[in-house]
């Protein structure tokens, strides 16, 4: 397709999972000729790569969207689409609500986007929401022309076999399926020669790759194999499902010195009964075991999680549980979110009793404890001498750079882009809510 250097907006919405994706097209499409820009007045094709985990999501892509057909409406030449998991869930309604969208499909039409695209952009209206064959699943090789800083995302596996009743993601990006080892560890050597020192392997449930296939290693003889890549400082993973956190696992935490001592580890409840309800097929007194054999391998290893409140019929007992876990694993960082109904979900038929003011006020409550937590995380580093990788400059400071522990602890030094990329001591000197100043020492 010859596009004439026409120009491309990207905007992503969501997880790391839609940050990957928008990698992988923007990685085809500037193979294609494409140019990337930032300025969407710029643009003959904007794609919007969406999420619909949360119903906040999907009202501000509504909102952009809506920015984006006004240019179109007053005359500008473009091209719109919708990607990601609105448009797999909402396909059909969104060809039907907006005439002016010329082109919707889903995570599967990730390795088709050029296709998908050139025939948008020659004036047919485009909707492809079909998955595509899992025996033979096309996961795209193209590396994102982006991915040349310190850390890059690299997936292991597309789509989820759970079956949690909040979540909508096994409607929206399919069956499981597992990417052949060696595309992974190639795709990690092709990182690490642009530059890429922290590799971070992304699924939506990391801890089951492998397992549905003879061909394939476990999740645990993965990390072994993206470890032996020279040139990988860091290896990150997200997301885990605490029920399929294994031994081997654990022994690669006492192995790998690349395995960071950060693990984003979702307990969405502290409540017995509301896991029930969630279907998470794990108890409170599972996941702490996880915990307690997570820091017997790897004694300094600190958590971050996610959480959900006023899910169903939690009770003022079911919330007490959920804030003696966070004390108990003392989490120094979550994502935390009233429960927010998703269409085709089975919690939708559950019976619900929990009213919106006291959902906010329990969200209120948890927060501002996990605020506590962090800063308290953050204040007991002061003093400590500690090797941080500078990732880039900081968003705020002039004249200073950011760079994380293994810890994940987000620790702020005076110093110019040159460090960008070292691994170098720093002495922390005042602890914050959400990160650190220090000095190089």
């Amino acid at each position: 397709m010859n596009t004439e250097a026409k120009k491309v907006y990207f905007h992503t919405f969501g997880c790391q999972m839609n940050v990957y994706d928008t990698g992988k097209m923007r990685a085809q499409l500037t193979a294609d000729g494409f140019e990337e820009t930032d300025v969407p007045e710029e643009a003959d094709l904007v794609l919007l790569n969406t999420c619909s985990i949360r119903e906040k999501a999907v009202d501000k892509m509504l909102s952009n969207l809506g920015e984006h057909r006004r240019r179109k409406r007053e005359g500008q030449k473009l091209t719109i689409g919708i990607a990601g998991c609105v448009a797999q869930e909402r396909g059909k309604e969104l060809m039907e609500r907006f005439p002016d969208v010329d082109l919707v499909f889903g995570p599967d039409g990730v390795p088709a986007v050029r296709d998908l695209v050139s025939a948008a952009m020659e004036g047919k209206r485009v909707l492809d929401t079909d998955f595509l064959d899992l025996d033979n699943y096309p996961f795209v090789a193209d590396v994102d022309p982006s991915d040349h800083g310190v850390s890059a995302f690299v997936t292991i596996q597309k789509g989820c076999d759970n079956k949690c009743t909040f979540c909508i993601v096994p409607s929206t990006r399919g069956i499981e399926v597992s990417r052949p080892a060696a595309e992974i560890v190639q795709e990690t050597r092709d990182l690490v020669a642009r530059g890429v020192q922290e590799i971070v392997l992304i699924g939506q449930n990391v801890n089951s790759y492998g397992l549905k296939r003879a061909d394939c290693p476990t999740f645990a003889q993965l990390l072994y194999q993206v470890a032996e890549v020279p040139g990988v400082e860091r290896i990150r993973y997200t997301t885990s499902h605490p029920r399929d956190m294994g031994d081997d696992v654990m022994q690669a935490y006492r192995d790998l010195p690349q395995l960071t001592s950060h693990l984003h580890l979702p307990v969405q409840s502290g409540s017995n009964k509301i896991l029930r309800r969630m279907k998470r097929y794990y108890t409170r007194e599972r996941f702490l075991e996880v915990v307690d054999k997570l820091r017997d391998a790897r004694p300094d290893i600190q958590l971050t999680t996610d959480i959900i409140v006023g899910f169903a019929d939690e009770t003022d007992e079911d919330f007490e549980e959920t804030m003696t876990l966070l004390d108990e694993v003392g989490f120094v960082g979550s994502f935390s979110f009233k429960y927010s109904p998703r269409p085709g979900t089975p919690a939708l038929k559950m019976k619900w009793s929990v009213p919106p003011e006291v959902a906010s006020e329990r969200l209120t409550r948890y927060q501002d404890r996990q605020r506590e937590l962090s800063l308290a995380w953050h204040r007991g580093l002061e003093g400590q001498t500690v090797d941080i990788l500078v990732e880039g400059p900081s968003r705020h400071d002039e004249g200073v750079v950011c760079g994380r522990t293994s810890t994940h602890a987000m620790i702020n030094v005076p110093g110019d882009l040159s460090l960008v990329g070292k691994t170098l001591p720093a002495r922390v000197t005042r602890g914050f809510t959400h990160s650190a100043r220090g000095e190089l020492v």
